[in-house]
């Protein structure tokens, strides 16, 4: 059995959100080819638009790759001219991403985050937006399966497009435990007003490396992820006022991660007109090994978002021992489980009051870093990609 799969949407730089979902599972089915005798017999074509970058799996036997163009509207033009015109036709086509071909003379499958967009309109352009809502209603009523990444994308897949929930599949992402921390419970960050001397040794060095690149002091709290409305960056800063009015937390930052989305510019300005310019800290687009450095470190993770389909970065900070608080909306209470605050991500108050909660109840933080190993546990990159490839070899 040959199969095909787009890789264009883990052939970039950057990988965030899709991206980064695109490369992992590419992996994991490398991964899974070379250890699993039972796979012999299945080959895998990777099509691209450029050629692989460097960190893609390299090339062996029943693992290869096909570049060809044109790139513009490759999906539907490249893409279905060589299923139609190319050697050799693969028997079945992956997309890890929204989109599928125009025509295909082989069944395909496609993998769909959230329909967030749909939700959010405004932080998309006119032409991606278009290009998303159209695109991907094509796409899962033809696709012969939809894959997605939560329980809660089902339901508003199927409740969405009128699909048969049947066609659609959950494979649940996993997150980068080759880097997971090995601290402990009693190596938690200690009380937010703590001075670099009060923390271990450990601590103090990659604490000092992270202020030189990143202009951080002291202890802060950590979002990570793309800067747009539907993160409600904005409901996280006037939050982030609130606690800060105290005392206790005068000297607390506020460490905004990850690259510029859409719509931004009021992320910013908020901060501004709140007087808290010196107090957050953005960083733009963050690399693996300091993504964990920056979480390893945290007081608190928060993700108070309207809106996600799944939710790797709570993941991450539970892998790696910090406490997370995050949205009880969309698919992140089914992510997190008891393994994490839940707030009202439409009430600063809220926000605020529980951010401080676990600033200063240690008990709570305790409990919250075990339960937030045991649940990261639950999650694995492989898992999601066998799971994958079952069902592409039965829609064969």
């Amino acid at each position: 059995m040959l199969i095909a799969i787009d890789g264009n949407e883990a052939n970039l730089d950057h990988k965030v959100g899709v991206n980064r979902y695109a490369f992992e599972i590419l992996w994991s089915f490398y991964r899974l080819k070379k250890r699993n005798p039972d796979l012999k017999k299945i080959d895998f074509v990777i099509f691209l638009s450029r050629q692989p970058r460097p960190e893609f799996p390299s090339e062996t036997k029943g693992w290869h790759y096909e570049v060809f163009g044109p790139k513009f509207l490759w999906t539907f033009t490249g893409l279905v001219k060589r299923l139609y015109f190319g050697s050799p036709r693969p028997d079945l086509l992956f997309s890890p991403s929204h989109y599928g071909p125009l025509f295909s003379p082989i069944p395909f499958v496609v993998s769909i985050m959230d329909l967030g967009f749909l939700r959010w309109p405004r932080q998309f352009t006119k032409k991606d937006f278009f290009q998303l809502k159209y695109g991907t209603r094509f796409s899962v009523k033809r696709a012969s399966r939809v894959v997605t990444i939560s329980k809660f994308s089902k339901e508003d897949i199927a409740k969405t497009y009128g699909i048969d929930p049947n066609l659609i599949s959950v494979a649940y992402p996993g997150w980068q435990k080759n880097q997971g921390s090995k601290k402990t419970l009693s190596q938690s960050l200690p009380h937010p007003g703590a001075t670099d001397k009060q923390k271990p040794k450990k601590q103090r060095s990659t604490f000092k490396n992270l202020r030189g690149k990143f202009r951080i002091k002291g202890s802060y709290l950590l979002y990570l992820g793309t800067l747009k409305p539907s993160k409600n960056l904005e409901g996280l800063i006037e939050a982030f006022r609130l606690l800060t009015e105290e005392r206790l937390f005068s000297e607390l930052k506020l460490v905004i991660a990850g690259k510029k989305g859409w719509l931004y510019q009021d992320i910013f300005k908020r901060g501004v007109e709140l007087g808290l310019q010196k107090k957050i800290v953005f960083t733009g687009f963050v690399p693996d090994p300091e993504i964990k450095k920056l979480i390893r470190n945290a007081s608190a993770f928060i993700m108070p978002s309207f809106w996600e389909g799944f939710g790797i970065p709570a993941l991450e900070a539970m892998a790696e021992g910090t406490p997370v608080i995050c949205s009880n909306k969309a698919a992140l209470p089914e992510v997190v489980g008891k393994a994490a605050l839940l707030i009202n991500p439409y009430s600063a108050k809220d926000i605020s009051d529980k951010i401080k909660e676990v600033l200063t109840d240690q008990r709570l933080r305790k409990r919250l870093i075990k339960l937030g190993r045991d649940q990261a546990g639950k999650f694995d990159w492989d898992n999601s990609g066998q799971a994958i490839l079952n069902l592409l070899i039965k829609t064969k």
